[in-house]
């Protein structure tokens, strides 16, 4: 099993709330190796508060998220951030690509992290891989939307992570692009035998998945 959650809660206090509002409720999620997970959800019902929490951008109020034996949140800062870069790849909806460098340095960034020498050669390796080997050294301002989302995927992949996160990666594309990145994401998945877990409101997607899982009002439905 690489990842585990255990009576997940997370609250959050508000000024205009006297009590704190529940946003998940008791979550229990298992998957094994290898296994493509979609989690499903309309807007507000605590699917990026879920996926925030996987990626070990903010603690649960409760319960437990373990991930290759490792309870995340037992970890100071420091190791929880290189934990999180060297386990878990992230490709959101936004891109989040730094501006002022270039795809073949955005895809460098989580090795760079570790000091691997082999930073360069593994970023343009990653960046072929998703058809941008001509492109290695234009800004983000110089892509299309869809080729930003393809170097988030080639930075996301580059360190073989444990888990993917996807966070609604189409998003922002438009429905052809968005076919063509997804199709990307699963070809890369299935190639590498990567464990991915898929943040969608996207019934087709969510089917490409070997399993789906229902969140609604902050519960597993």
């Amino acid at each position: 099993m690489i990842l585990e959650i255990k009576d997940l809660n997370k609250s959050f206090q508000t000024a205009t709330h006297l009590k704190p509002i529940e946003v998940l409720k008791n979550l229990n999620l298992e998957m094994e190796a290898g296994e493509t997970l979609a989690i499903l959800g309309q807007s507000g019902s605590g699917k990026s508060t879920l996926l925030t929490l996987l990626a070990g951008l903010d603690s649960p109020s409760s319960g437990s998220i373990v991930l290759n034996q490792q309870d995340m949140h037992e970890l100071d800062e420091e190791a929880l951030s290189k934990f999180r870069a060297k386990n878990i790849g992230i490709i959101f909806q936004q891109f989040h690509l730094m501006s002022h460098l270039t795809a073949l340095e955005n895809v460098s960034l989580p090795l760079d992290l570790f000091k691997d020498r082999d930073a360069g050669e593994k970023a343009r390796e990653a960046l072929e891989h998703v058809g941008l080997g001509k492109r290695l050294d234009h800004f983000p301002h110089q892509l299309s939307g869809g080729e930003c989302q393809r170097v988030a995927i080639a930075r996301a992949m580059v360190v073989r992570p444990s888990i993917l996160l996807a966070d609604e990666p189409t998003g922002n594309l438009d429905s052809t692009t968005g076919e063509y990145v997804s199709s990307m994401i699963f070809d890369l998945v299935e190639k590498h035998n990567m464990t991915l877990l898929f943040v969608t409101h996207n019934e087709e997607l969510a089917m490409r998945c070997a399993r789906q899982q229902r969140l609604q009002d902050g519960r597993f439905i």
